[in-house]
């Protein structure tokens, strides 16, 4: 099919959530469409909208209801055409899109791992017995004190600039951040050191950017599809199956990263109770098309693992 592509008279609407993180990814797709197609920025329309997840700061985000905190807003206005492409973190997403909505444009994946961050520490291992910790991730917080069990872990909601005024303000001893949101947002200056993903295995989608549409509308999926990554794709497809066979949300301590060599696809996975006293882990290799099948097999040897009332918040 022949693409009618945007123009200033008939902008491609580009929703987003307005913390800075969000912004530089809804640019960066705007940058990759108009280098794809030789479009101006006038072409684009950047449309901001405000979510529950972002309206709600003195509250853990369990509290406020866990799926959805992040991409619900925004999806209303996809289905109701206020926007014509809705671009998220993957890791905030749902596994299942509402009916109408389908998620299948990825940009190239950036650093997986987490960031520790602190003004004075290079390192978890520095963190002196019973050190105050900030982090608003119930993955992180059971990570640590799994490892570290005399930690001390605080509440730490806000975005980027939010947490690191908090750690200038004594708050916490260190926080952990994505190691690709630091990056795109271009703050080389933060004290971040990244972290091995043996010693902290990130979130499933860390580092995604992923592109939601319209199903009915083919000439944006036709644009969407110029810009496609496929290797992070086939990995969000084994990572994703994993979550959605666990149920996973924001209440619900879970790890997953899949990596690919070659022709194959390795895929390792972690869920945890969410106090930090046990931990259940695996892994699966295996042909790049059997990643979906690998994370539903691993999430269900996990599950076995875990047995009865082992994500029971405490």
């Amino acid at each position: 099919m022949t693409v009618q592509l945007p123009s200033p008279d008939s902008p491609l609407k580009i929703g987003t959530r307005g913390s800075p993180l969000a912004l530089a990814q809804a640019y960066e797709t705007r940058e990759r469409l108009m280098q794809a197609f030789g479009l101006a920025e006038e072409a684009f329309e950047i449309v901001i909208i405000k979510v529950t997840g972002d309206a709600i700061q003195d509250r853990p985000l369990k509290e406020i209801g866990g799926k959805g905190l992040f991409t619900r807003e925004i999806e209303e206005d996809l289905l109701s055409a206020k926007i014509d492409i809705a671009v998220h973190s993957m890791k905030d997403m749902p596994t299942v899109q509402p009916d109408g909505l389908i998620l299948d444009t990825y940009l190239p994946r950036e650093d997986v791992r987490d960031a520790f961050v602190s003004p004075k520490l290079g390192s978890i291992h520095e963190l002196a017995a019973g050190a105050v910790v900030g982090t608003s991730s119930l993955r992180r917080r059971a990570q640590l004190l799994y490892r570290r069990p005399d930690l001390k872990v605080v509440e730490f909601r806000g975005n980027v600039q939010t947490r690191l005024k908090k750690l200038a303000d004594g708050v916490a001893e260190c926080t952990f951040l994505a190691a690709a949101g630091l990056n795109r947002l271009g703050m080389e200056d933060v004290p971040a050191t990244p972290i091995d993903t043996d010693d902290m295995l990130p979130a499933v989608a860390q580092g995604a950017i992923g592109i939601e549409r319209r199903i009915d509308d083919e000439n944006t999926a036709e644009m969407l599809s110029a810009i496609h990554d496929t290797a992070t794709g086939q990995r969000l497809a084994a990572e994703r199956s994993f979550l959605l066979t666990l149920d996973g949300s924001c209440e619900t301590p879970i790890a997953g990263l899949a990596q690919l060599n070659g022709d194959s696809l390795h895929l390792r996975g972690e869920v945890l109770r969410p106090d930090g006293s046990e931990a259940v882990s695996g892994s699966r290799s295996g042909p790049i098309a059997e990643g979906p099948e690998m994370g539903r097999a691993l999430a269900q040897e996990l599950l076995s693992g875990a047995g009865k009332g082992f994500f029971d918040w405490h």
